[in-house]
């Protein structure tokens, strides 16, 4: 479902642009619908007044909480869609949450557990909110990334839509809106256009082409240095900083030729580098680096001048990194 088709619902049982504006905004942030105003009876027209309660449970129908793991950087949440399919959203520290944006994904990351049985479908505009609407139920959220299962710029309608709602009636700043793609070329073009621009995050993983070809076998083949060029472009128009993100495998991306690589691409660049040592998940035969490998890593790229963070892949504690909750969940019942 798209949110265009919400505002269709509202529309149909006479609501006016200000109702309609008003409804949204509080569906956003986990309020009743009819929130607002002191009297809403004075408000909003009769028939829509009488068919909020219908629409409130269909909207918090879109995403259910199937389960809730709980890890020390963050809470995963498996969440199942109207037509029982599954995604997962991440409770994130200082109010961040991480949502999905596709039933699986096309891309086959060789080392990320959701693109292992490829897209299954893409979620609707209104579906993506939804995921932020259930956990301002639980907390407040303050930052939305667009990195969880799905590539964003495979559903790029949808996602677009969803982030112009957030960054205006959702009440969230556009740089804390963060969408997550590992390149491609409609995104730049698209972006720069948006009435909301939201901070670009850019899975690099690795500055030898060839390499990124084969972590990354379904992605667009844009050779890094331009990704970082076209990258530093949208950086420099919007004033956010890129966020590059490079999952760290034991022997493949954390040599010394990987450092060199990196500040010799971000040399000068208005960009911040995350290194995010993987996730070690059975059967895909990656391994995460040492914890004084991937400090040594950081330090030296910090010593050549590169804005470096060392981040934790969010679900390391309870093996719940991106697709692993899903797949153990869809395995738990195809198998009772």
């Amino acid at each position: 479902m798209k949110i265009a088709d919400l505002r269709q619902r509202l529309r149909d049982h006479g609501a006016k642009p200000g109702h309609e504006e008003l409804v949204l905004r509080n569906w956003t942030r986990a309020l009743p619908l009819d929130s607002g105003r002191s009297r809403p009876e004075d408000f909003f027209p009769l028939e829509l007044r009488n068919a909020l309660p219908a629409l409130a449970k269909e909207w918090q129908a879109l995403t259910r909480l199937r389960a809730e793991h709980a890890g020390e950087d963050g809470t995963k949440l498996l969440l199942e869609l109207a037509d029982g399919q599954t995604v997962e959203s991440v409770l994130l520290p200082r109010g961040g949450l991480c949502v999905s944006t596709q039933v699986g994904c096309a891309v086959g990351c060789t080392f990320c557990m959701t693109g292992r049985d490829g897209l299954l479908r893409q979620l609707g505009s209104a579906e993506i909110v939804a995921q932020v609407a259930l956990a301002r139920s639980k907390r407040p959220v303050k930052k939305v990334v667009f990195m969880g299962m799905g590539e964003p710029a495979h559903n790029l309608d949808n996602v677009l839509e969803a982030i112009d709602l957030l960054g205006t009636l959702g009440d969230i700043g556009h740089k804390n809106l963060v969408f997550s793609t590992v390149g491609d070329r409609r995104v730049f073009e698209r972006l720069p256009h948006c009435a909301v621009k939201p901070a670009l995050a850019l899975s690099l993983h690795t500055t030898n082409a060839e390499l990124r070809a084969q972590l990354l076998p379904r992605a667009p083949r844009i050779d890094p240095a331009e990704l970082v060029e076209l990258g530093e472009a949208y950086a420099r128009e919007t004033g956010y900083p890129i966020q590059y993100q490079w999952t760290l495998l034991e022997g493949v991306n954390d040599g010394d030729e990987e450092v060199d690589g990196i500040a010799r691409l971000l040399a000068g660049k208005y960009a911040v580098m995350n290194l995010i040592p993987c996730n070690a998940v059975d059967g895909l035969g990656f391994k995460r680096p040492s914890r004084e490998r991937t400090e040594a890593m950081s330090l030296a790229l910090y010593r050549r001048g590169i804005l470096t963070k060392l981040r934790q892949s969010a679900g390391q504690d309870i093996e719940g990194g991106c697709g692993q909750l899903r797949a153990r969940t869809s395995r738990a019942g195809q198998s009772a």
